[in-house]
């Protein structure tokens, strides 16, 4: 058996389970979404960081991407000399990359952090919804215009997200492991099916009492799936419910900004 992350099905209140070296998901709480996604791709990125690039533009812009549905890019108030960090941040489900920028409160401008949070093309992102299409050909548009405005270390580009987009951002994470170095899940439900590619590290929490995506049938059978398969993952249990706390994403935003290894 080879190392494809599989989805079985969409259920609330069921859980993953892992067969051999493959993953096999299933959706969980808010996260299990019906649908179809048009355009359907395999995941993969095509968006690469760019050389010889100046860091320009305002400290807080819209994408300038698309009338209805857009997204933002915010850099750190106090931007380096050199090459930024970069995380790419994904809101949940019926959020906007705006509003998922207040989770991050002023982690990100503290660890001196470019975030990239752009907006789902529907109400939740596409791999969630069936397969992965419009969000991710969106993505790399996205992320085209970010490399093209901003100075981005190569080595430190994360991609992350909460709920739904946690879900999206690990399942597209390691699909595209050999772009995002690190990825970062606040509360994830599920691993979407896909080919992963490199082997990014990984840092995810989880509240122990959350009643959207219960921790016992998400991260607590995630995590443990990820590390039989030789991801190196960083956990981080926390007495809370459905958030991220501040503590926990000022401790996701210095762990991205680290040197890499």
């Amino acid at each position: 058996m080879n190392d494809t992350l599989h989805t079985l099905g969409v259920s609330r209140r069921r859980f993953s389970t892992i067969v051999g070296a493959a993953f096999s998901w299933l959706a969980v709480g808010d996260a299990c979404r019906a649908g179809e996604s048009s355009q359907g791709t395999d995941g993969r990125l095509k968006a690469t960081p760019r050389g010889r690039v100046t860091t320009s533009g305002e400290r807080e812009r819209a994408l300038g991407l698309d009338r209805r549905r857009d997204g933002i890019l915010k850099l750190p108030a106090t931007a380096a000399d050199g090459p930024l960090p970069l995380f790419i941040f994904l809101h949940g489900a019926g959020g906007s990359g705006q509003g998922v920028l207040r989770r991050l409160g002023t982690a990100a401008d503290e660890a001196g952090v470019a975030v990239l949070a752009p907006d789902s093309r529907d109400s939740t992102w596409d791999g969630i919804r069936g397969e992965f299409g419009a969000d991710v050909a969106f993505l790399d548009r996205a992320l085209e215009r970010t490399f093209e405005q901003v100075s981005v270390d190569a080595t430190r580009i994360a991609v992350g997200g909460f709920s739904d987009g946690a879900t999206y951002a690990l399942s597209l994470g390691l699909i595209n492991g050999d772009l995002f170095r690190r990825i970062v899940a606040f509360s994830p439900g599920f691993v979407v099916d896909g080919q992963p590619h490199g082997k990014p590290r990984i840092f995810i929490s989880h509240g122990t009492s959350d009643p959207i995506l219960p921790i016992d049938q998400c991260s607590r059978r995630i995590v443990p799936g990820l590390r039989r398969l030789g991801y190196d993952v960083t956990y981080k249990e926390f007495n809370g419910r459905h958030e991220v706390p501040p503590a926990i994403a000022a401790e996701g935003m210095r762990w991205i900004a680290a040197a890499a290894d």
